[in-house]
């Protein structure tokens, strides 16, 4: 008999490169500082006129071509992200409308850089009252909304989409597996100040620079040091397994010195944790599924092994899920 299984995986990055001395230079540090603080050496931006359905568009094509199955075959597809291409409709209505999906019913989830996570969960959701097959995509385009001049933000993101096909099938890697959580109380760690109905952003909010990306660095790290590691491991007690199972560690791709530090916290003695940060930065919702994307196509995944993939970020929010390949 079979179940939903994840068919195929796809990622997207726009062609220019940006290297740590440009993306710099405005915020007053170069590439050793950065390279040092960060672990990150370039990332990619969008090109003018390029939307973050542009790039979410790409990585589901890529994605659906490693499933084998075709657009108009999607009963679902969730978008991921916290750039979308306008305040409405759904970003993920013009995915649609660019794959030609015209049988899928389409919406976004916004849960920042854990948002991959949650758009698996909620399209596990459709699929098991609905069946069909589901796309879930995460896509942002962050070098729209950062300020140039603040070293704390502008170094650490870039621009691209991941995806992943769900669907029925016999074999093949499965979602063992998940949960989600929100710590409502630290929203203020990671926001953009206006643009919304709390503040709706005029001239005013402009020369304040309240359209911009801000982070309290500091607090963040702290959030996740002392969340994630104590979250995976009541995640895996729940899923039956223990830590010496996992095989595999994938992490949203927020800063390679900070994953460093909450690796080693999370006592996976066997696991090999997967990054794509140095040659990408932060792709906000993007991250998981670019960087599962990049570890499957290389091969490191096989048969039978567990997974462990992490989301955590602006809300604040972490997503766990457990995956056997």
């Amino acid at each position: 008999m079979s179940d939903v299984r994840i068919l195929g995986t796809g990622a997207y990055v726009p062609d220019r490169v940006v290297l740590n001395d440009e993306v710099g230079a405005a915020a007053g540090v170069d590439d050793a500082w950065i390279t040092r603080k960060t672990g990150i050496r370039q990332r990619r931006y969008a090109a003018p006129g390029q939307a973050t359905s542009d790039l979410a568009a790409e990585a589901a094509r890529a994605a659906l071509e490693a499933a084998g199955i075709t657009a108009d075959q999607l009963s679902v597809i969730v978008v991921a992200t916290s750039t979308p291409d306008r305040p409405q409709p759904p970003t993920a209505a013009y995915v649609q409308q660019h794959l030609g999906a015209a049988a899928a019913a389409a919406f976004d989830v916004n849960a920042v850089c854990s948002g991959s996570v949650f758009a698996l969960s909620a399209a596990e959701g459709v699929l098991a009252r609905r069946g069909g097959h589901a796309l879930v995509i995460g896509a942002d385009i962050y070098s729209r909304i950062l300020d140039p001049t603040d070293r704390k933000t502008v170094i650490l993101f870039g621009d691209g989409a991941g995806a992943l096909v769900l669907g029925p099938a016999q074999s093949g890697p499965r979602i063992r597996h998940s949960t989600l959580h929100t710590f409502g109380e630290m929203s203020h760690l990671i926001e953009v100040p206006a643009g919304g109905s709390r503040r709706p952003l005029d001239p005013a909010g402009l020369d304040e620079g309240q359209q911009y990306f801000a982070m309290i660095g500091r607090e963040v790290r702290r959030f996740v040091n002392d969340h994630l590691p104590q979250l995976a491991k009541q995640f895996l007690h729940e899923a039956g397994v223990i830590p010496d199972d996992i095989r595999h560690f994938v992490p949203h791709q927020a800063n390679g010195i900070l994953l460093e530090e909450v690796f080693a916290k999370m006592a996976l003695p066997h696991a090999t944790m997967h990054q794509t940060l140095a040659d990408h930065a932060n792709t906000g919702a993007a991250s998981i599924p670019l960087t599962l994307d990049a570890a499957a196509r290389q091969g490191a995944f096989h048969p039978g092994e567990l997974i462990l993939i992490a989301g955590f970020g602006g809300g604040m929010a972490a997503g766990l899920a457990l995956v056997e390949w």
